[in-house]
């Protein structure tokens, strides 16, 4: 999954919190003694617990810890001085050792002095009476209630907000491409339209069903991913009504304080990147607030030895898991890898380092790994710190973790030269390794898997052409020729993948095998869900040639779409690109509003 090359508040309600003691039976005098005793037993096992993970697990001081700083160049407004020791330094048991003894000698002095004293505490909380329990828990849920509030109300700090250019660039002067712009445009409001009257408030839209459809990456709750998702697009195309429309939900419904377990990369690509950018587009202050409180809800995801970030993370509790297919309980990389440009711009826009420093631990810790033939693998295990399966892509399961690396560079005003260093080292791998020409003459780029090539090519990995072209200028021993022809040669294999089929709309993966070329070859590997990689190729390529074929293709795909994925009811995948009568999967993604139409 890509996202849009910008980044892109009425305070979060507060549910009543469920604190006070159940029902009391009429025994009063009886029942006491039994709560007393079964406390008193809660009690003593809680702090057996606690001496015996203090005194009995290992010791993390021994392990390697990052402290990591920031860089002004990248967030030239916030005081490294605050929360950061010693910028850019590692702290590890080292000389210092028996300073670190005394230290942790003086906490485990502590800990049994705190412990003590709870546990005096609790002795006498056990003296008093029903009623003046009860008032005590109210007070504290009071006082809960309103220091929530008052961190909600805490204003962000003013920062200055980049001018945008080409966002209100006018009419283009020829009427064939201003026709053309139209039609997208109108595209864009029928897919708004019917998702504002059959699926308000939904994540997504079945369009033939005609209601709302959400799946397991944004958990269990409405959250109205397609609002999100959609400003940018609703803002450059001068649907402000639209905008405005979306701007009121967010305001009055988005909620994040729900029981819900989502996707850390979703949601922050999805989400986070759509608030930003709506933003920094508009000015509105609500969508950085509402941005910041998604990612408070998302730091606990980190919270793993070694820092890399679980792939879900549950909005309420803040408890982490992986994914039951991702080798072992493995981190993905192109999930844990496309957090850098939101988190740093979260930084910026609160002052806050916490956000940087977490993507930054992830860059130094990649850097310290060994990686086979230079190539990244696809999974990294968060307890262990060691790579899973030996499995490249620079599609699924890769992909915007190179395009992050890129785009780092270009964020920073190319500055940021290890984000720099680590694509070029990267592409030259991939280049390498993964990138062949077929018998036919097309240039994929496959998978390696174990020590073996797979001369497949996913759809995914055909944003990759585009991303060769924007990485051209910059690239090393003056090679920006050369990427930027390796990237046209990509985009003409991926409009291959689409030339091929019935419906002129590429598979989901194409196989290179023998005599088939640019072609899928298992049935599962046949749809299409409104992808918008290959036409976010041509897009760049236009950008950067004004070669006229690019526009003609992306033109293409577009009536194709028109003319085989739109229904009644907005927009919908298709299950068979090879059959002239294909079926529909009745679901229009969030991202077809957020990048294939933009």
């Amino acid at each position: 999954m890509t996202t849009p090359a910008l980044l892109p508040l009425s305070g979060r309600r507060i549910p009543p919190l469920n604190l006070g003691p159940p029902s009391f039976p009429h025994h009063r005098a009886t029942l006491r003694l039994s709560e007393k005793f079964i406390l008193l037993l809660i009690l003593s096992a809680f702090i057996t617990l606690c001496f015996g993970a203090f005194f009995f697990l290992p010791d993390s001081s021994k392990h390697k810890r990052f402290d990591l700083g920031l860089e002004d160049v990248l967030i030239p407004h916030v005081d490294a001085s605050k929360g950061a020791k010693n910028p850019g330094v590692f702290l590890i048991h080292g000389p210092d050792e028996h300073r670190h003894r005394e230290e942790e000698e003086r906490l485990r002095n502590k800990i049994r002095a705190d412990h003590e004293k709870a546990l005096e505490e609790a002795k006498e909380k056990l003296k008093k009476s029903r009623e003046e329990i009860r008032a005590e828990i109210q007070t504290e849920k009071n006082k809960v209630v309103q220091e929530m509030k008052t961190k909600e109300k805490k204003p962000l700090p003013p920062v200055p907000i980049p001018n945008l250019i080409g966002i209100d660039g006018g009419d283009p002067e020829d009427n064939d491409i201003r026709k053309k712009r139209e039609k997208i445009k109108e595209m864009m409001k029928h897919a708004w339209d019917n998702y504002r009257i059959y699926g308000w408030g939904h994540n997504e839209l079945r369009p033939i069903a005609r209601k709302g459809h959400s799946t397991n990456i944004f958990g269990s709750s409405q959250m109205g991913a397609t609002i999100v998702d959609a400003l940018d697009t609703l803002y450059i195309m001068g649907l402000h009504d639209e905008f405005r429309d979306g701007q009121k939900w967010i305001e009055h419904n988005l909620d994040f304080s729900v029981n819900s377990e989502v996707s850390v990369f979703e949601v922050n690509i999805r989400f986070i990147g759509g608030l930003l950018a709506a933003y920094y587009l508009s000015g509105e202050e609500i969508f950085k607030i509402k941005a910041v409180q998604l990612a408070e809800k998302l730091l606990p995801a980190f919270n793993t030895p070694t820092g890399i970030p679980w792939a879900m993370v549950n909005l309420k509790s803040g408890v982490g898991r992986n994914w039951g297919w991702a080798s072992a309980g493995s981190s993905i990389l192109a999930e844990f890898g496309t957090l850098h440009m939101e988190f740093v711009h979260l930084s910026y826009l609160t002052g806050d380092p916490v956000y940087y420093r977490k993507v930054m631990h992830i860059r130094k810790l990649l850097q310290k790994m060994d990686r086979p033939n230079g190539l990244y693998p696809n999974y990294l295990n968060p307890r262990t710190g060691r790579w899973g399966q030996y499995h490249t892509s620079v599609g699924g399961l890769g992909d915007s973790f190179y395009e992050y690396l890129l785009k780092a560079w270009l964020m920073s005003d190319k500055t940021d030269h290890e984000a720099r260093k680590m694509y070029d080292d990267a592409i030259e791998a991939i280049e390498k390794h993964l990138i062949k020409k077929s018998r036919g003459g097309l240039t994929f780029i496959g998978e390696w898997k174990n020590g073996h090539l797979e001369k497949k090519m996913g759809h995914l990995a055909c944003f990759a052409g585009g991303m060769f072209a924007l990485g051209a200028d910059g690239s090393r021993m003056d090679k920006a020729g050369h990427y930027l022809e390796l990237g046209a040669e990509i985009a003409r294999t991926c409009h291959e993948s689409y030339d091929r089929t019935a419906l002129k709309l590429g598979p989901e993966s194409f196989k290179f095998d023998g005599a088939v070329e640019a072609v899928a070859v298992r049935q599962a590997e046949k749809y299409y869900i409104l992808r918008p990689e290959v036409i976010e190729t041509y897009w760049y390529l236009w950008r950067f040639t004004h070669d006229p074929r690019y526009r003609q293709w992306g033109w293409e795909a577009a009536l194709a779409i028109e003319k085989y994925c739109r229904v009644s009811g907005g927009f919908s995948g298709v299950k068979d690109v090879y059959s002239s009568t294909p079926t529909h999967d009745d679901v229009q993604q969030s991202f077809f509003l957020a990048e294939t139409l933009n």
